[in-house]
């Protein structure tokens, strides 16, 4: 795991720090090529997300998103987006390439690894689909498990730190 990644996964919700550090492994020892997976965003503030929210409606740009701050699972720390990385430089969003010739993609590889691990992928959304895009589908919770709705994760409480409590 690179150290953009590790750090990246460190501003994750504690929750599933350690699970996001298991999938990247998995990843990147299924990926026996050229490719290695690179977490680009995590943790996003609900700042960030009003200024990628403005892109192609106030400012210039096409649009990237349609949630507004609050909105987006990145707010609370429990998604992240991925590229590969060719050859420890390039980063590539290619979903098609095989860099490792086992005749799967190897962004294939990885979206089947977050599944495995309940997580969701934006590839599957049925209108605006965001291929980068992984978000935790449920969080364990003393009374159950909690669905990560933005609806539902605006309105917990948070910790000193601003991470929403389950």
């Amino acid at each position: 795991m690179d150290k953009v990644t590790s750090e990246r996964i460190q501003k994750l919700h504690p929750l599933i720090r350690e699970e996001v550090k298991q999938i990247i492994k998995e990843c990147d020892k299924a990926l026996t090529g050229r490719a290695k997976v690179r977490i680009t965003q995590g943790l996003r503030s609900f700042e960030e997300q009003e200024k990628l929210y403005a892109i192609g409606r106030i400012t210039s740009g096409k649009k990237v998103t349609n949630a507004k701050a609050g909105q987006s699972i990145h707010n609370y720390g429990l998604a992240v987006d991925i590229c590969l990385i060719i050859d420890g430089k390039t980063a590539s969003w290619d979903t098609a390439k095989d860099w490792d010739n086992d005749q799967v993609a190897d962004w294939y590889e990885c979206v089947k690894i977050f599944a495995q691990h309940g997580w969701d992928w934006g590839g599957n959304w049925k209108t605006f689909k965001d291929l980068p895009h992984f978000e935790k589908k449920k969080i364990p919770a003393p009374k159950g498990s909690i669905k990560t709705s933005w609806r539902i994760l605006i309105k917990l409480p948070k910790d000193q730190e601003n991470y929403v409590i389950f």
